[in-house]
């Protein structure tokens, strides 16, 4: 049954009027009287009885009201919490350097704006995050990719996340003013772990220009890649985010080197038919 017979029953039995409630409401009389009849039929009583030319709630009617302003006052108590949307969980997955340092003022912002709001950051492999943005475990994926997968999801870049080389500051390729691809033969490399996109990315690279290097550790995350690097000999390649810090401590040098085909976008990830909460769609907006 619509809410608005409801609503309708309502006004009639505070004006004890047809034609008042029909005014308060904008409605004809027709309308007005129409409703109210829909309502007795559905209950199969009488709602109002006239005496004279007086209108009065019958016993049926008089039950029939007190639900009726419970129901009307709980649609719109809904209406006023789903308008804020401040409760609820957000479930972010990403991969560990976005996790680690580009999010957290993102995720402090939405803290303060959304108290009431749980947030969840999952840090996952890129293939883990798709699957389950697709099987609608994740609210939102975030990822770093240049070249979207072929899938239902919608991908939007946000930004070009710059991926730099790296090294310890004492290295002597720090002291080279432009370093090419010939540079990198035989170099060590500290890589992360085999299924990140980056590494992939120089992997493929190194290997159609036939650039033989060698994979001196290999660690699961870029904190302890810094690490390596400050203590020891080494080159990385690394979101820039990942090592600002210690580049501008001069901990770490950056390497004079770029290449067309290491490159990155700061890709966000959403199933085409999520519903869109008004707590994600400013997280969403923040982003931007």
């Amino acid at each position: 049954m619509d809410l608005t017979y409801f609503q309708t029953f309502r006004e009639v039995a505070f004006h004890q009027s047809y034609t008042k409630a029909a005014g308060e409401l904008g409605y004809a009389q027709s309308s007005v009287t129409m409703q109210i009849q829909k309502l007795e039929q559905l209950y199969g009583v009488k709602l109002f009885e006239r005496f004279g030319r007086t209108l009065r709630l019958t016993l049926a009617g008089e039950e029939l009201l007190k639900i009726s302003v419970q129901m009307l006052h709980l649609f719109e108590q809904s209406k006023g919490m789903l308008a804020v949307q401040g409760g609820g969980t957000l479930t972010i997955g990403t991969i560990d350097s976005l996790a680690s340092y580009y999010l957290p003022p993102f995720i402090q912002h939405m803290r303060q704006r959304y108290p009431a709001l749980t947030i969840r950051i999952q840090p996952d492999r890129e293939a883990a995050i798709v699957e389950k943005v697709r099987e609608g475990e994740y609210d939102l994926g975030l990822l770093l990719e240049n070249k979207p997968a072929h899938t239902p999801l919608a991908w939007t870049a946000i930004r070009e996340e710059p991926l730099v080389l790296v090294t310890g500051a004492g290295h002597p390729y720090a002291a080279v003013e432009v370093i090419n691809l010939a540079h990198l033969q035989d170099a060590e490399w500290l890589m992360s772990e085999p299924s990140c996109n980056y590494r992939m990315m120089l992997e493929r690279v190194l290997q159609e220009q036939a650039i033989p290097y060698r994979v001196g550790l290999e660690l699961g995350n870029p904190e302890a890649i810094k690490r390596c690097l400050k203590s020891g000999s080494g080159i990385a390649l690394l979101p820039r985010m990942a090592v600002q810090e210690e580049i501008n401590r001069g901990e770490l040098a950056v390497l004079p080197f770029s290449h067309a085909d290491i490159r990155l976008d700061l890709q966000l990830i959403l199933h085409p038919k999520k519903w869109i909460s008004r707590a994600l769609q400013d997280f969403i907006e923040l982003l931007h």
